[in-house]
């Protein structure tokens, strides 16, 4: 099994900035990858940004490009994502979550970030 704890969220307003961290513990060897994924109210959850283990190689949604940064450290088995120009519609329910090739086994419990106008 794998723990995932989120935090960092916040309320913040538009243009500003907030960095995620995902404390990973148990079998983490057994994951190849972390990601970031979102749920705003009344939609699905969405992919945000994924990263590998040993490689570091990243992934990003479109809505995010040039604004997400998703970044990991091996020793602490943690995983940042640095939000910069956040925007009203960045707000939702952030979810890490930890997995290999064939998709995300374990998820964390989420931490909310609002973007106020």
């Amino acid at each position: 099994q794998v723990q995932l704890v989120e935090s960092g969220g916040g309320l913040v307003q538009a243009g500003g900035s907030l960095r995620l961290s995902c404390a990973a513990s148990g079998r983490t060897f057994s994951t190849a990858r972390m990601g970031w994924f979102r749920q705003a109210p009344g939609k699905e959850r969405v992919f945000v940004a994924r990263i590998s283990w040993s490689s570091g190689n990243t992934y990003y949604a479109d809505s995010v490009k040039g604004r997400f940064t998703i970044s990991r450290d091996n020793a602490k088995n943690t995983v940042y994502l640095q939000m910069n120009s956040l925007k009203p519609e960045d707000t939702a329910i952030y979810y890490c979550a930890a997995g290999g090739l064939t998709g995300y086994n374990y998820w964390g419990q989420g931490t909310q970030v609002t973007v106020s106008s």
